[in-house]
C-alpha cells in the first residue's frame, strides 16, 4: 500500500438530500486524501432504481461546492481516467463480473418468487430462527446449487427471472482489519448469501461497490459505520476476485448522535428541535412516499461553510492539541485516522452556532457589511457602504450569523416609532424628561459630534442638571434607539449623526408619556 497514489471516493446514493453526516463522510475523505497528497473522488452508486430521487445528484454537487471539499475528479468534478463515475452509466461491465464469480464457484443463480422466499422465512421464523438465505437454507431453495445445470440452462434460456447471489463459505471466520476500530471478526455462519445481481440487470450495491473500488483503484474506504456489517461480505469478494493484495483499508466512521447522546441524529430531530441537518436547503422527492419535501440547510440558516466545515470536523475526531478553530488547509495538514473516535459524536446545536459566531467575528467589516448590504437593498434602503461598515462594525460582536444584523441594527435605518415600556415605566419621569431636553439642546449647538464629545457633553449635562449618569442612561438609548440594549451607546450617536440625534430627541421628548 505504500507504494500506491492515496485514492479515496465518497459515493453517496441519489436517495435524497445529503445529510451532515454524509457531508462529514465526504470531509473526513477529502482531509486524508489531502494530507496525503493523493485523490478525492465523487462516485455516484445509483443501483437501486426505485428510490432514485430527480434533483438528488445535481444536490450533492451543489452541497459539496458550497461546503468547499471539492473532489478532484468524479460526477461534475471532471472525468478522469476511470469515467464514467455513475454506476447507472457501468451497467455493462458489472454482469462479467457477476458471471466470474459463478464461474469460480463464488456464486450461483437462484430462481426463487418472492412468494417461495416468504414461505422459507415463515417456516424459519416459525421454528424459531432467523430468517435468512444461507449455507443451510439454500438446500432446500430453488438454485443452481441444488437444480441440475440442464434445468439451470433451460430456466434461463426461457427468460425467467433470476438473482445472482453470493456463496458465502459454511464455517469460516471472516476478518476484516478497520482503521479505526482495530480486527473485526465475523464467522460466516451469521452471514446471508447476499443477491449480487438482481433480476433487473442491476448489480446490487454490495456488487457495484468492491468492482468499482477495485477498477478506480481505491486505497482506503472510509465510510460511515453502518457499512460495518457489509465489510466482511466485501472482504469476501475481493477474496473471491483474486484481489487481496490490492484490498483497500477500511475505516468506519463513528455515528452522529442526537443532542442528548440517545440515537442517530435525523431530520426529525432537527424539525423538532429546531437546527437543519443538511449543508443547504432544497425541495426533493421522499425516495419512499414520491411526495415532494422541502427542507432547511445550514446555509440558508445563515452559517458561513468555513463555520460548518469545522464544527462538523470535530465531530469524531480530535486535534493533536486543543485547538478548535481550523481553516481547511489547517485541517488537512493535522487531520489524521487514528484520532477519528470509535464511539458516537454527540451533536451540540448551540456548539454549531458558538463556531459560526468565531467565523463572524473573523470576517473583516467590509466582507460583513458586503453581506448586509444585500439584505438593505432587499428592504428598500440603498446606504453608503462606508456607513454600513461602521454599523457592523458596531454590533457584530453581539451576532453569531449575518442575518441577525437587521434584528440587532434596524434603528441605525429607521428611527424609533416605540420605546421600550419597561425602561420608560421605570425610569421616565418629570426630572428625567427635563434632562433629555437638556442634553438635546446642548447637541444642537455642537458643532463636532464625536463619541468622546457627545458622551462628556451628556455627563455635563447630568452634572448640570444634579441627576446621576446610571438613572438616565439606559433612558437616553431608549430615546434615540428605541431599545433597552444594544452597541456602545455614544459611538452609535456618532454613526447616527448629530442632526439625526437630534431628531429623534426631540421625538422622543414630545412622545413619551410618563
Amino acid at each position: 500500500m505504500e507504494n500506491r497514489r492515496v485514492r479515496v471516493r465518497f459515493a453517496p446514493s441519489p436517495t435524497g438530500p445529503l445529510h451532515m453526516g454524509g457531508v462529514r463522510t465526504a470531509l473526513y475523505n477529502y482531509l486524508f486524501a489531502k494530507h496525503h497528497g493523493g485523490d478525492f473522488i465523487l462516485r455516484i452508486e445509483d443501483t437501486d432504481q426505485e428510490r432514485f430521487v430527480p434533483g438528488a445528484e445535481e444536490y450533492i454537487i451543489e452541497a459539496l461546492k458550497w461546503c468547499g471539499i471539492e473532489p478532484n475528479e468524479g460526477i461534475g468534478f471532471g472525468d478522469g481516467a476511470y469515467a464514467p463515475y455513475r454506476q447507472s452509466d457501468r451497467k455493462p461491465m458489472y454482469r462479467e463480473y457477476a458471471d466470474q464469480l459463478i464461474h469460480s464457484g463464488n456464486a450461483y443463480y437462484a430462481f426463487d418468487t418472492s412468494e417461495e422466499l416468504g414461505e422459507m422465512r415463515k417456516l424459519i421464523e416459525a421454528a424459531g430462527g432467523t430468517s435468512s438465505y444461507n449455507a443451510i437454507t439454500r438446500q432446500n431453495m430453488k438454485n443452481s446449487l441444488t437444480l441440475s445445470e440442464d434445468e439451470v440452462k433451460q430456466r434461463i434460456a426461457a427468460g425467467e427471472p433470476y438473482v445472482i447471489r453470493m456463496k458465502i463459505p459454511r464455517n469460516e471466520e471472516i476478518r476484516v482489519k478497520d482503521l479505526i476500530r482495530g480486527w473485526v471478526v465475523v464467522h460466516s455462519g451469521q452471514m446471508d448469501d447476499k443477491v449480487l445481481f438482481k433480476s433487473d440487470g442491476m448489480p446490487t450495491y454490495h456488487l457495484a461497490n468492491v468492482v468499482d473500488d477495485y477498477t478506480m483503484k481505491i486505497t482506503h474506504v472510509i465510510r460511515g459505520e453502518e457499512w460495518l456489517p457489509s465489510a466482511p461480505l466485501h472482504v469476501l469478494l475481493y477474496r473471491s476476485f483474486g484481489w487481496e493484495a490490492v484490498m483497500p483499508e477500511f475505516a468506519h466512521l463513528p455515528l452522529l448522535l442526537r443532542p442528548d447522546g440517545n440515537g442517530k441524529l435525523s431530520k426529525r430531530d432537527g424539525d423538532r428541535l429546531g437546527f437543519p441537518v443538511f449543508p443547504i436547503s432544497g425541495n426533493l422527492q421522499d425516495s419512499k412516499t414520491k411526495k415532494m419535501e422541502s427542507f432547511t440547510g445550514y446555509r440558508e440558516s445563515g452559517y458561513f461553510p468555513d463555520a460548518f466545515i469545522n464544527m462538523l470536523a470535530l465531530l469524531g475526531w480530535h486535534s493533536s492539541g486543543n485547538q478548535e478553530l481550523y481553516t481547511l488547509d489547517e485541517l488537512v495538514k493535522d487531520f489524521s485516522l487514528d484520532r477519528v473516535s470509535k464511539s458516537g459524536a454527540k451533536f451540540d446545536p448551540e456548539k454549531s452556532k458558538w463556531f459560526n459566531q468565531q467565523y463572524l467575528r473573523k470576517r473583516t467589516d467590509a466582507a460583513l457589511a458586503a453581506i448586509w448590504m444585500t439584505e438593505l437593498k432587499t428592504k428598500g434602503f440603498t446606504p453608503d457602504p462606508i456607513f454600513v461598515e461602521k454599523a457592523v462594525r458596531l454590533i457584530k460582536e453581539k451576532a453569531m450569523f449575518a442575518n441577525e444584523f437587521w434584528t440587532l441594527g434596524s434603528f441605525l435605518f429607521v428611527a424609533p416609532e416605540a420605546y421600550d415600556a419597561e425602561v420608560v415605566k421605570k425610569r421616565w419621569n418629570e426630572n428625567s424628561a427635563k434632562f433629555v431636553a437638556a442634553v438635546n439642546t446642548a447637541y444642537q449647538a455642537m458643532t463636532s459630534f464625536t463619541a468622546a464629545e457627545a458622551e462628556t457633553l451628556f455627563k455635563q449635562t447630568a452634572e448640570t442638571q444634579a441627576i446621576k449618569t446610571g438613572e438616565v442612561m439606559q433612558l437616553f438609548r431608549v430615546c434615540v434607539s428605541g431599545a433597552a440594549g444594544g452597541p456602545a451607546l455614544f459611538e452609535m450617536c456618532e454613526l447616527l449623526g448629530k442632526d439625526e440625534v437630534v431628531k429623534r430627541l426631540t421625538r422622543a421628548v414630545q412622545t413619551i408619556k410618563a
